[in-house]
């Protein structure tokens, strides 16, 4: 990515903090991390909106069943504006006993907000899986 290092330091920052939040339950903070019109689709679901994904990921992460997000180098690139990136990561997903219970990639839409960098869209591609968005 090229004439923003502010920028890809601060998408880093966001997609660490994806793993971290919701690895550690914090669901207020870690719904924050998404535009309001957020689309995030997984196993062919797509969620629409806060409350929408909210819905669909906290029943999923309680306690018991969390593990650690673990990611890659990602492969920021800045849009022309500025205002809008995206944003490929590798991930695996490690659970309580240490066994690596999925790995896939990130596809991310990215827009930047007065405060910070927002999720616009994420698809979540499993090992082997193609990206709808592709």
């Amino acid at each position: 990515m090229a004439g923003d290092p502010g920028a890809e330091s601060d998408i880093r920052r966001l997609l660490a903090q994806y793993c971290q939040l919701l690895d550690d339950g914090r669901f207020d903070d870690w719904i924050d991390l998404f535009d309001p019109g957020i689309e995030f689709v997984v196993m062919g679901m797509h969620q629409h909106g806060h409350d929408e994904l909210r819905g669909f990921i906290e029943p999923s992460q309680q306690a018991d069943a969390r593990g650690k997000h673990m990611i890659s180098e990602p492969w920021i690139e800045l849009g022309p504006d500025g205002d809008t990136a995206t944003a490929t990561v590798d991930f695996a997903w490690v659970s309580k006993a240490g066994a690596v219970g999925q790995s896939g990639r990130y596809h991310d839409h990215l827009v930047r907000h007065p405060d910070r960098w927002r999720f616009r869209r994420r698809e979540i591609v499993f090992t082997g899986e193609q990206p709808e968005d592709a």
